[in-house]
């Protein structure tokens, strides 16, 4: 994971940089799609988009308690749509093409690290800091 860990940490500091903003970091680029003020629905409608796309089960595993069920690059791009990971991969200054693999590797650590309890948050995710926090924490793990 030497290239995961070395692009999320640059991301990640640069956030840290920012005063926590994460202006142009990862929590920032993932905030529209998890944060509850995003444009997608935030972490809900993250679920409601799986399961609209027959995968319900393996973002219910990344919820619920247990092993994390695998996603592919090209399934998380099937699921979120083209717009929105390019959208994601401009905001981090990457291609669409880097982007997916590292995000099929993070967005189930990451949604499982968001959800302890085992359930989607009633309020949602209030803020890019609650984001930040995981992202950290994720890296910290590795």
């Amino acid at each position: 994971m030497g290239l995961l860990d070395s692009v999320l940490g640059q991301m990640l500091g640069g956030a840290a940089q920012q005063g926590g903003q994460a202006g142009g970091g990862l929590a920032d680029a993932l905030g529209g799609l998890l944060g509850s003020d995003g444009q997608q629905g935030g972490l809900g409608g993250l679920v409601s988009k799986f399961e609209q796309a027959g995968m319900g089960d393996v973002i219910g595993s990344w919820i619920g308690k247990g092993e994390n069920a695998p996603v592919s690059g090209g399934q998380l791009n099937e699921v979120l749509g083209s717009d929105v990971i390019s959208a994601i991969a401009g905001k981090l200054g990457i291609n669409a093409a880097m982007l997916l693999p590292m995000l099929a590797t993070m967005l189930p650590k990451l949604i499982d690290q968001l959800t302890p309890q085992g359930k989607v948050p009633e309020q949602g995710l209030n803020t890019n800091e609650e984001l930040l926090s995981s992202l950290s924490g994720l890296l910290q793990k590795q």
